[in-house]
């Protein structure tokens, strides 16, 4: 069966609507783990708690370097040939992670399934590619806002799945997801138009299909470096209050499970809303420089008040402005998917799906063994909130370089 023209608004509609559900599938596929993995990895290891901790450890390690190594690669060969066959192939090797990891009899056997999960989850860099591809630079805000979305409905969606299905049967989620992720490859194949014509694909370079080739990119074009540079330093941010999330809400602010998990859905939604409604409409008006800015000094003010928040309450509204900083996510990827072509879509979002697994690697193990210092004896509860307050001065420094740096992208269309 061929597949659907892109020229067609209602197929490009439809396949972008396709592109949303893989990237909420990738969350999902990352998240859905949570609840189970330490109770999995016990059952595998007979009861052996130590080990299944390591285990733990060793398995998120795992998948973050599978990632680290595989994005690259796999935006570049959606360069070379095309989105659609990548990202088709892409979902449908997470359903058969989801598989191996249902009927995982050993914990071995398990990590070979995270690994695989890894390497195919690197679709997101083709879904980048995608909208990049469709849609023209003045619009890309508000896609790119509505794509984050999605990774929030994903952040909602796979830890409630795991933990509901989860208490029926450890091995149930993983059989949900696969049933999922199947069911969304056919529809992709029925329904995703190829983005990228054959006259913009470039050949493909060996040399280039790796982290470091991909990285080698943004250091030849004006300003990108230094936009690679700001990504890293909002995934450290991040790293540095999700790592200690759990820990520092129960040590500070005596939270239980569910008062987190209310907090964690709430704070959600509001992202949702957040990138629906508000990212693409102020970018629209403001620039994607300003906006960028204004996120960015918005997730500074939040991370200095949440890391100072005496109380649960004040926790809350602490969080308000981190979820308006939001904003800069999609406008800064608009600015760097603006200075390269589309035959190099597919490979920029390798290099920034490359940064966002070494933030990965190095973020929570810096984060959580500084959290771990805070709380050590002899030291009073508001040193716990350091990994957030440093976190706050990431966002500063990228403020700084967003100023000297970033440049607004060439409208194409007159905003209306």
């Amino acid at each position: 069966m061929s597949p659907p023209k892109s020229t067609n608004p209602a197929s490009r509609r439809a396949g972008l609507v396709f592109i949303a559900i893989t990237v909420c599938l990738d969350v999902v596929a990352q998240s859905i783990t949570f609840p189970i993995l330490p109770r999995l990895c016990e059952q595998l290891t007979h009861g052996d708690r130590p080990a299944a901790a390591r285990w733990v450890g060793v398995l998120e390690a795992a998948w973050a370097l599978a990632q680290f190594i595989a994005a690259p690669a796999l935006g570049m060969l959606s360069d070379r040939f095309g989105r659609r066959p990548v990202i088709i192939l892409s979902v449908l090797g997470v359903a058969i992670e989801f598989v191996l990891a249902a009927l995982a009899p050993t914990v071995e056997w398990l990590m070979a399934a995270r690994v695989l999960c890894g390497l195919t989850c690197g679709a997101q860099a083709a879904a980048m590619a995608y909208v990049a591809d469709v849609v023209p630079p003045d619009d890309r805000t508000k896609n790119f806002g509505w794509l984050n979305a999605a990774a929030w409905t994903g952040v909602i969606l796979g830890p409630a799945l795991g933990g509901v299905l989860g208490a029926v049967d450890l091995r149930a989620p993983f059989w949900a997801a696969a049933a999922f992720a199947g069911l969304n490859a056919v529809y992709g194949w029925l329904v995703l138009p190829e983005s990228l014509p054959e006259r913009d694909r470039p050949p493909w370079r060996w040399a280039k299909a790796n982290p470091w080739g991909a990285l080698g990119l943004l250091a030849s074009r004006p300003g990108l470096l230094a936009m690679a540079g700001v990504m890293l330093l909002l995934w450290l941010a991040l790293h540095a209050m999700n790592s200690v999330l759990v820990l520092y809400t129960a040590y500070r602010y005596g939270w239980t499970p569910l008062a987190f998990g209310v907090f964690a859905t709430a704070f959600a939604l509001v992202n949702i809303g957040v990138q629906t409604r508000v990212a693409g409409w102020v970018a629209e008006r403001l620039r994607e420089r300003r906006t960028v800015l204004i996120g960015l000094m918005s997730q500074t003010v939040a991370y200095l008040a949440v890391s100072l928040a005496p109380l649960g309450w004040i926790y809350w509204i602490a969080n308000l402005p981190l979820a308006l900083g939001n904003i800069a996510g999609p406008a800064l990827q608009t600015i760097m998917t603006d200075k390269v072509g589309p035959e190099e879509q597919g490979r920029l979002q390798g290099a920034i799906g490359a940064i966002s697994c070494i933030a990965g690697l190095v973020g929570p193990i810096a984060f959580t063994q500084l959290f771990a210092w805070t709380i050590a004896p002899g030291r009073g509860g508001a040193w716990s909130g350091l990994p957030i307050l440093l976190g706050g001065g990431l966002t500063l420094v990228a403020v700084a370089v967003v100023a000297a740096f970033a440049r607004d992208v060439v409208r194409t269309t007159k905003p209306g």
